[in-house]
């Protein structure tokens, strides 16, 4: 099997899921409680936090675990529109953010608030003047993702950083889910207030992530009950979660540390055949995350591509895992301008730090032939 759909899900590190199984048997107290039990729980789920922080560079008390990209997203968007509504309701994202982003927002303009969608340019990229004349008295909230989970583009998040910090009265939220791992982001003194992060998306497991909300940024709680979590996520903590959470995240600022170099060799390698290739366009732009490669082969649907690499157990996606089985056309190809013939073709190539030259150079050789035994079929 060849797995290149790294950017829906990823294999579980055999690690992590060690990790889960023996906090689930031996610390399976609730934190919350007061006997003994309750309190070695209790005493994981701080020192939890406290790795966490030390891998993210932030304070423990920042460090929010939720359940993954979904709920971040949300608890980071609608929770700071809620708290700070009295303040304004003018919200600012991108025409290419995710569905839980994008969703989150068209929920909230239900309620009264004003969303702007920044357009981006061929690349995927937004315009940071744009941004700035996006910004008046009104806004509170600017929301986009470091790294497209599509196309692999990366937004100007610095310097969108230094923009909000000369607007003290607006938030900052960054969905890191893609770019964890694989391209750098500072957190402490950034101007980023919340950055979401996902488990399953670096070799963890589903249902656990993290969400980083600095000191003194106050969001509206979505789930209320028990005051877990600093009363912002109430609910009995996932410890086995949070733990098999950290556990991925030392893994893959490890494995960035040790092999990024060689996944952007990879992609290089992947961008150069594919160039070469007759009848297929390239969609990522040359500066993009080293894991994400996307392609379009105009005329061919991307299912049949899809399902005859599966054949051969070689999976790749279209798109977003999100809304894949939804319309052939890709929202965030349309929203760079592409021509409807590549939004409807679009294939997605993810790779992961497992991934060798090897399983590239076959994907490579079976997509080649596939391409032109489909095309036959068609003429």
């Amino acid at each position: 099997m060849i797995y290149l759909d790294n950017s829906a899900t990823t294999k579980p590190d055999p690690a992590v899921l060690d990790s889960f199984t023996q906090v689930s048997q031996r610390f399976f107290g609730n934190p919350s409680s007061i006997h003994q039990l309750g309190g070695e729980a209790e005493r994981l789920l701080i020192r939890s936090k406290e790795q966490a922080a030390n891998l993210l560079g932030v304070n423990s008390d920042e460090v929010i675990f939720t359940a993954g990209g979904t709920e971040g997203n949300n608890l980071a968007i609608k929770g700071i529109a809620l708290e700070h509504r009295g303040r304004g309701k003018h919200i600012i994202t991108t025409d290419i953010e995710h569905p839980s982003v994008f969703e989150a927002c068209q929920s909230l303009e239900r309620l009264g608030f004003r969303v702007t969608y920044l357009p981006v340019n061929r690349d995927g990229e937004i315009s940071v003047d744009d941004l700035k004349k996006a910004i008046n008295d009104d806004t509170i909230l600017i929301s986009m993702m470091h790294v497209n989970n599509e196309i692999g583009s990366i937004q100007p998040v610095k310097e969108v950083g230094e923009i909000a910090k000369q607007h003290p009265k607006l938030f900052f939220h960054v969905d890191n889910v893609q770019g964890i791992g694989k391209v750098p982001l500072t957190l402490e003194d950034s101007g980023i207030d919340l950055c979401t992060i996902s488990g399953h998306k670096l070799h963890g497991l589903k249902g656990t992530g993290i969400l980083y909300v600095s000191r003194g940024t106050k969001i509206f709680p979505l789930f209320h009950g028990g005051n877990q979590e600093r009363a912002i996520r109430s609910g009995t903590e996932n410890l086995a979660g949070a733990v098999a959470m950290v556990k991925a995240l030392r893994l893959i600022r490890d494995k960035e540390e040790k092999q990024v170099s060689s996944l952007y060799n990879l992609q290089a390698y992947l961008r150069d055949r594919l160039t070469k290739m007759d009848g297929v366009e390239l969609n990522t732009p040359p500066k993009a995350a080293p894991h994400i490669m996307n392609i379009s082969v105009p005329g061919l649907k991307p299912e049949v591509m899809i399902h005859k690499l599966g054949e051969k157990e070689i999976f790749i996606s279209t798109k977003s895992a999100c809304s894949s089985k939804q319309t052939d056309e890709s929202k965030i190809l349309s929203a760079c301008g592409h021509t409807n013939e590549r939004t409807t073709s679009a294939l997605r190539i993810s790779m992961s730090y497992d991934t060798n030259e090897k399983e590239i150079e076959t994907f490579l050789e079976v997509f080649e032939q596939s391409v032109e035994q489909l095309k036959e079929v068609m003429e």
